[in-house]
């Protein structure tokens, strides 16, 4: 199904994207681990720097893509001022249609499933370059035969490249 918008993407598994911020390493570190700047470009959570932590944050829901705007975030591994790789899940599976559970109550970063399911990794890296960062964003797990998850990968591609990373670089820019 196409998406007006957002062109086929190459790899139908994954999004990667890279981008140039003129900020140091240690500052666009803690704009993807400090909860309250991670807040201002990303989602509200309860984020915490340590494998395993798990928090739950709120989007917009998005209909026709099996998302119901809840994400289930597990801390994975991280390398200070270098990587950080999370698990994001959909906290209420079913949810757009009615089905899912209610809000807060949420199951476990894993525990969804169905058709159109998020389970997903994302992976940031940071490289020092000149006198800025080079950001390399991974977004892993998308099942190319699963028609939401397609259109998911579309939508979110898209999102990434022209809502989430402006974002995240006005908010280094005030900051």
């Amino acid at each position: 199904m196409s998406v007006p918008g957002f062109p086929e993407p190459a790899d139908p598994t994954e999004i990667r994207l890279d981008a140039f911020l003129p900020h140091p390493p240690g500052k666009v570190w803690r704009a993807l681990t400090e909860p309250e700047l991670r807040a201002r470009w990303l989602m509200p959570g309860d984020f915490r720097l340590e494998v395993g932590h798990r928090t739950t944050m709120r989007a917009l829901p998005r209909p026709g893509t099996g998302f119901s705007g809840t994400v289930a975030e597990e801390v994975l591994a991280y390398e200070p001022e270098r990587m950080l790789r999370v698990r994001w899940t959909d906290a209420e599976p079913g949810a757009e249609d009615g089905a899912g559970t209610e809000a807060g109550t949420g199951g476990e970063a894993g525990t969804g499933g169905g058709a159109g399911a998020a389970d997903w990794t994302i992976t940031w890296t940071l490289a020092p370059e000149g006198r800025g960062t080079r950001l390399f964003l991974v977004h892993a797990g998308f099942d190319p035969d699963d028609p939401l998850q397609r259109r998911a990968h579309r939508i979110m591609g898209g999102g990434w490249a022209s809502q989430v990373l402006p974002a995240l670089a006005e908010m280094l820019r005030e900051d």
